[in-house]
């Protein structure tokens, strides 16, 4: 199992009976294919999906089914299908239970920085702006640190913010910690074979241990 893998099916555990989820664009829609058998979600794609099933076999693939991603995906009994307008009354009327987005930066106080790099050609901000904002929960998908070995969990964030104070819970392949108001980062479990001070020594922004600390399961 490689990094994002072990990210994704971290996070699909964060999932309850019930819950209508989003997962952004990207590593976050690998968790699809790590929700366990009994558990009965309903995932959401933003261009337009409410029941979306796990990633379509290859030679299975329905041209008319794909993503907000692009990514070619199965429907699960009950799933219907509208347009992009009517799907972000879903997300903007707060019928979100849970967003699961990727990040360039979080910090401290749950902030979020993950559309654009100054001096960078990026696409849009997308729907993310949306779906912070509107869903009950927000939980991040990242890797603990960029490609040169830079803390992306800061003091405070340095890129420009898709949205303030939004996020819950953060899933690393380091780590999954909580953001606590009034309290910064909780620091809850830790992935197999790392201490808390490799964990702090990746982290700028300073971590509280709880006395229960936990490895990751997954």
């Amino acid at each position: 199992m490689n990094s994002r893998e072990f990210i994704a099916s971290r996070i699909a555990k964060e999932l309850k009976d019930g819950d209508v989820v989003n997962l952004g664009i990207g590593m976050p829609t690998m968790v699809a294919n790590y929700i366990p058998e009994d558990v009965h979600i309903m995932l959401q794609a933003e261009n337009g999906i409410l029941g979306v099933g796990p990633k379509a076999a290859q030679g299975e693939e329905r041209l008319d089914c794909i993503d907000a991603g692009g990514n070619y995906v199965t429907t699960v009994k009950g799933a219907c299908f509208f347009d992009s307008s009517f799907s972000f009354c879903i997300i903007r009327g707060g019928h979100v239970d849970i967003t699961v987005l990727g990040a360039l930066e979080v910090d401290e106080e749950g902030n979020v920085a993950n559309w654009m790099i100054p001096g960078k050609k990026v696409p849009g901000m997308g729907g993310a702006m949306d779906l912070v904002v509107g869903a009950k929960k927000v939980i991040l998908a990242m890797e603990h640190v960029s490609k040169d070995g830079t803390p992306k969990i800061l003091k405070k964030c340095k890129l420009p913010l898709t949205a303030v104070n939004v996020v819950k819970t953060i899933v690393t392949d380091m780590a999954v910690i909580e953001v606590v108001p009034g309290k910064g980062l909780v620091l809850k479990e830790i992935a197999p074979g790392l201490s808390v001070e490799d964990v702090q020594r990746a982290t700028e922004a300073h971590l509280t241990i709880l006395p229960d600390l936990k490895v990751i399961e997954v």
